[in-house]
């Protein structure tokens, strides 16, 4: 299979989810059962939530996006090798990239499936494979134990990255580790770029990498304009998992007697850190953007966007977090690049 039909197999692919996600009344049953599927097996992947993926993906799919994300890259002539995947499953398809970019290099993929997320990827493996079997031959899953591959793509905690060294140091390999988002914010921010803010915040309930976890805000920032612009999402508290750890979370701070800012369903806490729990925002004031600058570049690998309209290098426009290019590597890794050294 050449690239130009591996280009065109992942096209299609993209046509497809756009009419999952727009004529959900004309989905086929295993579509349905797989959806459905999907969030019975993982609480956390509602429908609102596997739908945003899906459309997130089908606009990523297009001619245009795909052409502009290989143009700079020579993929042609590579010897085909097995690169072994193991996926995170904190939201839906959080691995796709990484299995696209090993399947659009040219490469077999192995692929170990998170526990929590077992059914969404297979499911368009499948439409790969239907539409040109060759790559019945590049796409493999396995439940057992990895062997037979020559690169390791691997994804988890601070944890889980220190045994992955371990097992998968003497390969060629990208493992990464805990990420989080951060929003910088003046308080001159309009209505409507809180309202994108708020999406960046709730989108997938805060669980993945893309999403705003602290806000750095200048002192004396006035709370009501963030809470109001937040409002839309007050819903999120209906969902049983969520309220759940929002409960939870309140608790143990109050318990603790930590100070808190509240709206009923998110709460803020002042605090230094980056991954807040889930229902929690952490915030830390600054006083001056130049401060937040220098300690965003101490803490660089420790985030994985920064949420802005100030004039940082490589800020994401709010409400963009959860739409990365083709291009727009996590950790900042050029996933394509290493891939291709793998012939070197």
């Amino acid at each position: 299979m050449d690239l130009r039909q591996r280009i065109d197999a992942f096209i299609n692919l993209g046509k497809f989810l756009h009419e999952i996600v727009s004529n959900p009344e004309c989905q086929l049953e295993e579509t349905n059962y797989v959806l459905n599927r999907a969030e019975a097996e993982n609480g956390w992947f509602t429908q609102d939530s596997i739908n945003f993926s899906l459309k997130s993906w089908a606009e990523a799919l297009s001619e245009k996006n795909i052409n502009e994300w290989i143009s700079k890259y020579n993929i042609e002539n590579n010897n085909r090798k097995t690169v072994a995947i193991i996926m995170a499953g904190n939201i839906p398809l959080v691995g796709f990239h990484d299995f696209l970019s090993v399947l659009i290099t040219g490469n077999k993929v192995l692929v170990k499936l998170s526990s929590t997320d077992k059914v969404l990827l297979p499911f368009l493996a499948k439409y790969l494979i239907d539409y040109n079997r060759e790559f019945i031959d590049l796409i493999e899953f396995t439940e057992g134990r990895m062997k037979g591959f020559d690169a390791v793509i691997a994804t988890g905690s601070n944890n889980t990255a220190k045994y992955f060294n371990y097992y998968f140091g003497k390969y060629p390999h990208i493992i990464r580790k805990n990420r989080n988002s951060v929003a910088v914010l003046t308080g001159k921010e309009t209505k409507d770029q809180l309202e994108a803010l708020a999406d960046d915040i709730f989108q997938y309930f805060g669980l993945g990498c893309r999403n705003v976890s602290k806000l750095y805000l200048p002192k004396e920032y006035d709370f009501d304009k963030l809470f109001n612009g937040i409002f839309s999402w007050k819903a999120i508290i209906n969902n049983n998992k969520y309220i759940n750890n929002y409960d939870y979370n309140k608790a143990v701070y109050l318990m603790d007697s930590k100070p808190l800012l509240d709206n009923e369903f998110l709460i803020l806490k002042e605090d230094s850190g980056f991954s807040s729990p889930i229902a929690v925002v952490f915030y830390e004031h600054y006083d001056s953007l130049e401060s937040v600058q220098e300690e965003l570049n101490l803490q660089n690998n420790k985030i994985q966007c920064v949420v802005a309209n100030v004039g940082i290098p490589n800020e994401v426009a709010f409400g963009n977090a959860q739409h990365p290019e083709l291009w727009e590597y996590a950790d900042g890794v050029d996933t394509v690049e290493v891939l291709l050294k793998l012939d070197s």
